[in-house]
């Protein structure tokens, strides 16, 4: 029986959040991030049901008239990267029960602290939260953020973070590609070797960068301002997106997302805002804005080109970024198949 795994925009069910709390590196801002982390919840919930999970259950969402809709685990945590210590599930195209992948997240590289959020699949195991068959992968390193799918048999990630020391460095890139290949049901596995964003943990994950969407389209960053950074890397890699191919060897739409001005913190080093880190849901899209009326507008725009009919809804993630990630880094989406 084989199995695939599915595009984002794949029936869903669950939308997973892991909350902050004051055990997080969060602590310093955690009402302010409490704010964009409820703004979320409030969009999620009000459109599907809501995986929950943290230490404790959040006060502030207690009296919601969506309480019912929230699936709630009580659960330690490291921190709230949901994305990458998630399952990744694969499914059956002749209707086999779905397999809920676990990779091991060591803290991108060994830079964090990960030995709760490593566990938390087991405990949603144990808890009997999702339905699927568990699949132990933590002989693998491997984050929900670094790999893009189209469901057919296409898959787009990063070499600078796939074959970054510290994840899988006895594995070169052809075990790689291999493994990915066996685990998700892949044809084909585009490689992107340029694009990073400033103050980036993540060695270049590719939802920071490149997004795949429906109908063969890739949503993509792209900065226009010769003077930044990231222009000549950013140009490069949008060369490269121009000689993708599809599995019937057309060329991909590509559609540009604005570049946001530059954000720092308050020891002025650069923050990775970027409008490619939007999540997908079934009637909507969430994205992240950064109070740039005119960027934010524009990134909606294209949004609405990629996502024809859903609605395109802007979440504030400028707390989010203060610790180097942004909306879809937060989140992780669950198929239908797997509601129990």
């Amino acid at each position: 029986m084989s199995y695939q795994l599915p595009a984002e925009w794949h029936r869903q069910g669950y939308v997973q959040l892991t909350w902050p709390h004051s055990g997080t590196d969060w602590n310093y801002m955690l009402n302010e991030v409490e704010d964009c982390f409820e703004q979320l919840a409030d969009a999620i919930a009000a459109r599907q049901p809501l995986l929950l999970v943290a230490p404790v259950f959040p006060e502030r969402l207690s009296g919601k008239p969506y309480r019912d809709r929230i699936r709630f685990v009580a659960c330690p945590t490291n921190d709230t990267w949901a994305r990458d210590h998630s399952f990744l599930t694969v499914l059956s195209a002749s209707g086999g029960s779905p397999r809920l992948l676990d990779f091991c997240f060591n803290g991108w590289g060994m830079k964090f602290a990960a030995y709760l959020d490593n566990l938390i699949n087991s405990r949603l195991q144990a808890a009997h939260v999702l339905k699927g068959t568990y699949v132990n992968c933590r002989d693998f390193v491997l984050e929900g953020g670094s790999v893009e799918s189209d469901g057919k048999g296409t898959l787009l990630t990063t070499s600078p973070c796939l074959l970054a020391p510290n994840r899988n460095d006895t594995l070169d890139r052809s075990a790689i590609e291999n493994r990915l290949k066996q685990l998700f049901g892949l044809q084909q596995v585009l490689w992107l070797d340029h694009g990073y964003l400033a103050g980036d943990d993540t060695d270049s994950h590719v939802d920071t960068l490149a997004r795949l969407c429906p109908d063969d389209t890739i949503v993509y960053v792209r900065c226009d301002h010769p003077d930044d950074e990231h222009y000549a890397e950013l140009q490069r890699m949008e060369e490269q997106l121009r000689t993708f191919r599809t599995l019937d060897n057309r060329p991909y739409r590509l559609l540009a997302l604005p570049w946001p001005d530059p954000v720092f913190d308050e020891e002025g080093e650069r923050l990775p805002a970027t409008y490619a880190n939007f999540l997908i849901m079934n009637e909507a899209v969430l994205y992240p804005t950064y109070a740039q009326p005119r960027h934010d507008e524009a990134a909606a725009h294209v949004l609405a080109q990629a996502f024809p009919g859903r609605e395109i809804v802007g979440i504030d993630c400028r707390a989010l970024i203060r610790q180097h990630g942004s909306l879809h880094c937060v989140t992780m989406q669950y198929p239908e198949e797997t509601i129990q």
